[in-house]
């Protein structure tokens, strides 16, 4: 009898193969894992515009929708988060003026807008509401 030595074509393509499908898995896990990640950066960024809000209504009696200028005129975060992932905005609040409230918007921006739909968009009022809500999982 005759005994082969070695690898055949097919044995080592289906090798290739398998490979090929754990890698396509793991890359797609990775991106996911790099998207929820990049989440905390306009976390953070909303939380900095909302302790800065704070402490100019301390000073000014009035919150303010200036979020470029350095202190006193402004809060001095800029409108883009430290990498870029998040775009940021200030509007007045439920009151309508934005002397007595406001929100403060971070909005995914680009490779962060393919993020899961719930959470693109991150908002942190005066009274420390955010959305989406706990229970999307986005704020974790």
């Amino acid at each position: 009898m005759k005994y082969s030595r070695g690898v055949s074509l097919i044995e080592l393509m289906t090798v290739v193969g398998i490979v090929a499908v754990l890698g396509v898995l793991a890359m797609g896990s990775y991106r996911n894992y790099g998207l929820r990640t990049n989440r905390t950066e306009g976390q953070t960024a909303l939380l900095r515009i909302q302790v800065g809000e704070e402490k100019f209504f301390l000073q000014n009696n009035s919150y303010t929708v200036d979020i470029l200028d350095p202190s006193p005129a402004g809060l001095g975060v800029g409108n883009a988060s430290t990498n870029g992932y998040y775009t940021l905005t200030v509007v007045p609040g439920l009151t309508g003026t934005i002397a007595t409230s406001f929100v403060a918007t971070a909005t995914a921006a680009g490779n962060q807008a393919t993020d899961q739909a719930a959470c693109r968009v991150f908002t942190i009022d005066d009274q420390g509401q955010r959305t989406p809500p706990d229970a999307s999982g986005c704020w974790k």
